[in-house]
């Protein structure tokens, strides 16, 4: 019987546990997008976990979604990683960067320029901005000969994530922004080759992979997906179809992992991890939902067939979640207030329990 703290082979890191740090935006990033000294605290901290995921980091400016992100599309941005990814690895642990292009869930009070996606169609709702919610502004539709150049941006993120340190990417092609903007039957109205049925929706997701493994390797390229999720007003037909499509265009790659969200029923998550034939991480709540995974849910994914489990929120107030997960301590409470706030306060003031000698 597999368990969470059990050893696995990922790609070429050898993991002391199946525990991951899912990717969480903090909005603590730096001016200019720079990674910050109190970042590498943080993600310090959390170091015993098999593996860390970064929050997402955007490949370039017009692929900003919020305020105080960071970014890997500058030397100087590189730079501001080093202290990061040196303070994991001290610590004996693993991280990967994830890269994350906002598309249309932008606004120019954020990054100065109009948003793109794969088509004229605004996201549903209000979008961060510096100064507060606005409603999601209409993005400006990629032209075909501006796609391909969108696909390498991920691939030039990761390239730079090597540089600073990082043992990984993780690209982000779930949750409504600009890889699952494309996987979309709603927001991507295309009618060329990046559009329509399921082989030409599956092509920019496909193609951002091909670049970062040309980039950096297989070993150290990943994708996210959120099968079936609305967020942001996207919506996705045949969804069972759609992703057994892509996972299959992807199974060329032997990639590191492939990190499904609970955002489809079980039935087609097993369906996938069926199709898929590589390493497995499954989030096995819904992102921002009301519950939070704990050992009970971890547990049953790996009894389905999952290699990993991520965990979000209670890794915020919980650095030292995977001892607290083995001993069966209870779980400290993380303030809402403190996502996004900035600052230290919920962010670095979060201890770990004092085990006995």
């Amino acid at each position: 019987m597999i368990t969470l703290f059990d050893r696995h082979r990922l790609g070429g890191l050898e993991l002391p546990n199946r525990v991951v740090m899912a990717p969480m935006t903090r909005g603590r990033a730096g001016a200019g997008g720079l990674a910050t000294p109190s970042m590498a605290v943080y993600y310090a901290q959390r170091a015993s976990a098999g593996l860390i995921v970064t929050e997402g980091v955007q490949p370039s400016l017009v692929g900003q979604s919020n305020p105080g992100t960071p970014g890997l599309y500058t030397e100087e941005q590189v730079a501001s990683w080093r202290p990061v990814t040196d303070a994991v690895h001290a610590n004996g642990g693993r991280i990967f960067a994830q890269i994350m292009h906002g598309g249309r869930v932008s606004h120019p009070d954020t990054t100065g320029l109009r948003p793109v996606g794969p088509s004229a169609v605004a996201a549903t709702g209000e979008v961060f901005t510096p100064t507060g919610p606005r409603p999601a502004p209409l993005p400006r539709a990629l032209d075909l000969s501006e796609v391909p150049e969108q696909a390498r941006s991920y691939a030039e993120a990761a390239r730079r994530a090597v540089d600073a340190g990082f043992d990984g990417v993780e690209l982000h092609g779930a949750n409504g922004y600009l890889i699952s903007q494309f996987l979309s039957s709603n927001a991507n109205l295309r009618t060329d080759s990046y559009g329509g049925p399921i082989a030409r929706r599956i092509r920019f997701a496909v193609e951002a992979v091909a670049a970062t493994v040309d980039a950096v390797g297989a070993a150290r390229t990943a994708i996210r997906l959120s099968p079936g999720g609305t967020f942001w007003g996207v919506e996705e037909r045949e969804v069972p179809e759609l992703y057994a499509a892509l996972l299959a265009e992807l199974a060329r790659f032997d990639l590191a992992y492939v990190h499904l969200e609970a955002t489809a029923e079980e039935e087609v998550l097993i369906g996938l991890r069926r199709a898929w034939p590589g390493n497995l991480v499954v989030n096995p709540v819904l992102p921002m939902g009301p519950k939070q995974t704990d050992r009970a849910a971890a547990d049953h994914w790996l009894a389905l067939g999952a290699d990993l489990i991520s965990f979000g929120r209670a890794f915020l107030a919980n650095p030292d979640l995977v001892e607290r997960l083995r001993t069966g301590l209870p779980l400290a409470p993380a303030d809402p207030a403190t996502y996004y706030q900035g600052g230290d306060t919920g962010y670095l003031t979060y201890s770990a329990h004092q085990y006995a000698a």
